[in-house]
């Protein structure tokens, strides 16, 4: 093998040998065929290699985010990193569903108008606490890092009364759509069957709202219920639904939600699924609705006119979104 070597490395560079003492003839040439990685950086490569291959999940991380932050806008002040918090059952699992009362498998053929239950606080209603405010204080420590993180990039960029004037605007955007959606789903007339000579002229601010929820509004008939007041006498809280209605034939809690940003998955609408939960629950326990509602509905309009994503909640869904309210409730109950 030595010799081999020896006797190839005489070889002038323009010459080629053949080597007839092994088993098959082998022939060593010098033309060679240009490699296409041989313009490759290979320590810019070999760097990135390294590092997508040292890096198993993805490098975002709380902590992470939090020290970007802090170099960029300054220390945090409230925030903290969230911490993961083990699954609990609540102490008592409330029915979600009232069985007194029959759950509807079909449209009655006369149900007179939509439902709208005003909110009077005088009528014994002074010290029932809503849902939202319920669940606006039992946010979880990783809920709130999040939501002050996203609330100190945005003052960040548009100043201390530029974001104060920004959610004045979104909260009244969500109204004026609320209005025009209480308009169209009152009116009695199907959105599919409507032309566009026979649709009103709504504000600006909501016309790509409308757009985007267009294709679902005409899955929408049998409305029972318009921005009406719910309440659970045993559990003590209220809440204002924004709509009941059959939704491709399923009775629902429909709840209607802007969004600047897309929102595809169910995952991205944060405690919007407690929430139907919750409205469902204290509807099935008020005596003012003679039916039970045991699915929900989530529509993220968007601004721009895209279509709108909706989030369907199944009874099974909804069940589990029940013992998280419930838990809330019981959260809430204790810190008070």
């Amino acid at each position: 093998m030595f010799v081999l070597k020896r006797v190839l490395s005489a070889v002038p560079q323009s010459t080629s040998l053949c080597v007839s003492h092994f088993s098959a003839c082998y022939c060593l040439k010098t033309s060679r065929k240009s490699s296409p990685y041989s313009s490759v950086d290979s320590e810019r490569y070999s760097s990135l290699v390294k590092s997508v291959m040292s890096s198993r999940v993805s490098s975002q991380t709380p902590e992470t985010l939090q020290a970007e932050d802090e170099h960029i806008y300054g220390p945090v002040v409230k925030a903290q990193t969230p911490t993961k918090q083990e699954k609990r059952e609540p102490k008592t699992l409330h029915p979600f569903l009232n069985y007194e009362e029959t759950v509807e498998t079909e449209e009655p053929e006369s149900s007179g108008p939509p439902a709208r239950i005003s909110l009077n606080r005088d009528q014994g209603r002074s010290f029932v606490p809503s849902v939202t405010r319920i669940l606006q204080q039992t946010l979880s420590s990783e809920q709130i890092f999040y939501l002050e993180r996203w609330k100190r990039r945005m003052v960040a960029e548009l100043g201390e009364e530029g974001f104060k004037q920004h959610s004045q605007n979104l909260f009244r955007q969500g109204k004026l759509l609320h209005s025009a959606l209480e308009d169209i789903l009152t009116s009695g007339v199907a959105w599919k069957d409507t032309s566009s000579s026979e649709t009103p002229e709504y504000p600006a601010d909501v016309q790509g709202y409308l757009q985007s929820i267009s294709h679902i509004l005409e899955d929408v008939s049998a409305v029972r219920a318009i921005e009406s007041t719910v309440q659970h006498g045993t559990l003590n809280y209220l809440g204002i639904v924004d709509c009941v209605a059959r939704y491709r034939g399923v009775l629902c809690v429909i709840d209607w939600k802007t969004s600047e940003k897309p929102k595809p998955f169910l995952s991205n609408t944060y405690d919007n699924p407690v929430q139907v939960a919750a409205y469902a629950g204290a509807l099935n326990s008020d005596g003012n609705y003679k039916y039970q509602v045991e699915n929900g509905l989530i529509v993220v309009a968007y601004k721009d006119g895209s279509p709108a994503h909706a989030h369907q909640l199944s009874s099974e869904l909804m069940l589990e979104y029940w013992k998280t309210w419930l838990l809330r409730l019981e959260e809430f109950t204790e810190n008070r």
